[in-house]
């Protein structure tokens, strides 16, 4: 009997080892990044040491797909990802990704994001994965090098494409649009040399990319709305206490929300920067949303029940249908 007792004591005692290793696209210095460096500290301490975070900034552990490679092979336990990645390992999370749902209603879209957390955590949960937070990368434009009035237009140029983005694919394909696929760090210099015409990022990635530089108009239409999320597997989540996660979780949240008003606000700074650099901001008519809905509809009914279920789809539609 007291040796039972022992191994149950030990056991219920037991804490993590060694640090949450987690890979970062974002390099360090930057407001992301000082923001996750505190929450990590945070973490830390509030759980005495028991949860401890090692965090590889700037792509050092290799780009997403690395990452989540590294994850599924035991050597990472954890990394911060964009929606592409997040599809590989949930689809359902790229419904609010789906392009000309929000146009230029970043408001519904951040408030329809808020929604459907608590759904995508349990997508997340499904595929053996913890989601700490969930954040606003921002709304996404293109932009050019050489100047068009409608959606129509757009066909005309070539533009760079995200390979293997089931997303970045379907809108292609609907829209008639000019692909050419390129590796992200290549799209700077084929700008350059005309490789490419056009790209498509938030405003806090064209600056951080410098494709500011070598642009001349941008899209003043929100083709999207990006997410991201930062995950750990569900394997080194469950050897945390109950009180050490609820710890983690009250701090990972207060981070979410300074981390999303950040990013906000330096998307909203990114937009003035290239104002005030004198690239000409586009606008379309009123009568290119009608448009892009059409190719939206055409989206919607490709990618439902292949990348995301009807189920992500009903609760998104929903969410919009509220005021």
């Amino acid at each position: 009997m007291k040796t039972i007792l022992l191994a149950l004591t030990l056991l219920a005692t037991t804490q993590l080892q060694a640090a949450i290793k987690v890979g970062v696209l974002a390099p360090e210095g930057t407001g992301w990044a000082k923001n996750i460096k505190l929450m990590a500290s945070e973490i830390k301490d509030a759980t005495k040491g028991n949860v401890e975070f090692k965090i590889y900034y700037g792509g050092s552990q290799g780009d997403e797909v690395e990452v989540l490679r590294k994850i599924r092979l035991g050597q990472l336990q954890g990394g911060i990802f964009t929606g592409k990645t997040l599809g590989e390992i949930s689809g359902d999370v790229r419904v609010i990704e789906i392009p000309f749902t929000f146009n230029y209603d970043r408001e519904k879209a951040v408030k329809t994001l808020e929604a459907m957390e608590p759904f995508f955590d349990q997508k997340f949960a499904e595929k053996k994965y913890k989601s700490l937070a969930t954040f606003e990368i921002g709304q996404v434009y293109f932009v050019t090098q050489k100047k068009v009035t409608d959606l129509n237009q757009i066909k005309s140029l070539k533009i760079w494409s995200w390979d293997g983005d089931p997303i970045v694919t379907n809108m292609f394909e609907a829209m008639n649009l000019n692909g050419v696929p390129l590796a992200l760090p290549d799209v700077l210099q084929s700008l350059s040399t005309g490789v490419i015409d056009a790209a498509y990022a938030p405003p806090i990635g064209m600056i951080a990319l410098q494709w500011n530089t070598k642009v001349k108009y941008m899209i003043d239409f929100p083709v999207s709305f990006s997410i991201g999320a930062f995950v750990i597997t569900s394997n080194i989540w469950n050897k945390v206490s109950p009180a050490d996660q609820k710890a983690t979780m009250d701090i990972a949240k207060k981070y979410e929300k300074l981390i999303n008003s950040g990013n906000a606000k330096d998307n909203a700074d990114a937009l003035a920067a290239m104002k005030d650099q004198k690239i000409e901001f586009v606008k379309f008519s009123d009568a290119e949303v009608k448009v892009a809905k059409t190719y939206r509809d055409a989206m919607v009914k490709k990618l439902t029940g292949k990348l995301f279920s009807a189920d992500s789809l009903k609760r998104l539609n929903a969410e919009m249908a509220k005021k």
